[in-house]
């Protein structure tokens, strides 16, 4: 979706420095939806994703109209939604994925609104690098325990068929290496567990394979362990696709910081104890 990165962007209105909205009427053809029927089906496919998420749904889509102007030069008064960033992402997400540009951008908005989170979170920028990873990871063993649950609703039932679910997303993001083969890549000891000893950016990427692998098996109500693998594999490969179209550093290739997780929350323990 690169070649549309820029219009998307385009077509964002600023209504003062810290609110923005799209016009759904505008999002439409984009996203290649001629019929407004039919995008009106997704905006209530999204809207529906955003209240089972637990967000308030006005905040994301606010109904209004929209003039615009007819052939023969009169205007017209038509339906049309406001659109957050993050109902954007939901859009995408709840679109049809035979269409090119919503394949391609099925990770897209959820990444620039994660990004924009963090990036208004001035108390996360100050972090330092130990600090993220610990605060990445308590989110990565959080959304875990809700991957489990999900995958369980699936059919993924024994701690075998759970091992063989998390490899197939493992192997999605790191083209192709199951947990096996990262620990050997990264030079682990038998007793490291790997996602404690992975940076900042290679945990974020982990957890957006995790969030976006439980939404997608609740989603589309993934009955089958055969499916819900391969469906981690799907979410994995996406980020993994998505990452190289950012031009970032594939996972795999990360380096493995000095300490791990173990180390850290030993440390930070410490020091509030002496603060305290």
């Amino acid at each position: 979706m690169n070649e549309h990165h820029q219009p998307f962007e385009n077509l964002r209105q600023q209504v003062n420095e810290d609110q923005e909205y799209w016009s759904a009427r505008d999002l439409a053809p984009l996203l290649d939806y001629r019929d407004w029927r039919n995008f009106s089906n997704v905006l209530s496919k999204a809207a529906q994703a955003c209240e089972s998420s637990h967000q308030k749904v006005a905040d994301h889509f606010v109904d209004t109209t929209k003039m615009v102007v007819l052939g023969s030069g009169a205007q017209r008064e038509l339906d049309d939604v406001h659109l957050s960033r993050y109902a954007c992402y939901l859009v995408v997400q709840n679109g049809d994925p035979s269409k090119p540009v919503i394949a391609a951008g099925q990770t897209y908005f959820a990444i620039q609104t994660r990004r924009q989170e963090l990036a208004d979170d001035e108390k996360f920028k100050q972090l330092r690098e130990d600090e993220k990873r610990l605060f990445l990871r308590n989110e990565l063993k959080e959304h875990n325990k809700q991957l489990v649950i999900a995958a369980q609703q699936a059919g993924v039932e024994t701690t075998l068929d759970f091992a063989i679910f998390q490899n197939h997303g493992y192997q999605g993001l790191y083209g192709g290496l199951d947990q096996k083969a990262i620990h050997l890549r990264k030079g682990l000891k038998k007793s490291q567990k790997i996602l404690d000893h992975m940076g900042s950016t290679e945990l974020a990427a982990n957890l957006f394979r995790a969030t976006q692998t439980e939404e997608k098996l609740r989603r589309d109500q993934i009955d089958s362990k055969q499916q819900a693998n391969q469906t981690h594999f799907d979410v994995g490969r996406k980020v993994r696709q998505t990452i190289e179209e950012l031009g970032g550093t594939m996972p795999e290739n990360l380096s493995v910081p000095e300490k791990g997780i173990k180390q850290i929350e030993t440390a930070t323990r410490k020091l509030n104890k002496k603060q305290g």
